[in-house]
């Protein structure tokens, strides 16, 4: 099983604080993923934090479970999907720094690996381009309300 990563990085013009609070809410991130996202309990110690769960569900494909395994806040945030892909040892990572600017800078790292050939270039495909034009329309979003 081969593992590939989508590796997607943007700078915002809105502080950390907007951006990691934004991207931190579940239901927030349908239309960065392009897909319904639903809440399906909080986390240990907060809403969105570790132990956190998200359904989502793509288009016609099954719906599927991700969780969150650390989070750190206006940091970093991780997750694994833990319910229902054919994808294996997914992990997604999102670390946030601040800019000189006061803008904000996101790395966001997903590491894609299956046992069904070709499909995790597929995927990672398919997310790359997804997020980084679902990360632009965030921006445009967060500055036309600043």
């Amino acid at each position: 099983m081969r593992a590939h990563w989508v590796h997607v990085e943007h700078d915002f013009t809105s502080p950390i604080q907007a951006i990691f609070g934004e991207l931190a809410e579940h239901e927030n991130l349908g239309p960065v993923f392009g897909a319904k996202v639903v809440r399906l309990n909080d986390g240990e110690d907060s809403r969105n934090g570790v132990g956190s769960r998200r359904q989502l569900k793509v288009g016609p494909l099954p719906a599927f479970e991700e969780t969150v395994t650390a989070f750190t806040v206006d940091q970093q945030i991780e997750y694994r999907i833990t319910k229902g892909s054919p994808l294996r040892e997914h992990v997604g990572e999102m670390r946030f720094a601040s800019l000189p600017n006061g803008g904000t800078h996101l790395e966001w790292r997903i590491r894609v690996a299956t046992d069904v050939p070709g499909l995790a270039a597929i995927v990672k495909a398919v997310l790359t381009k997804g997020i980084a034009k679902g990360l632009s329309q965030l921006d445009d979003k967060l500055a036309a309300s600043a």
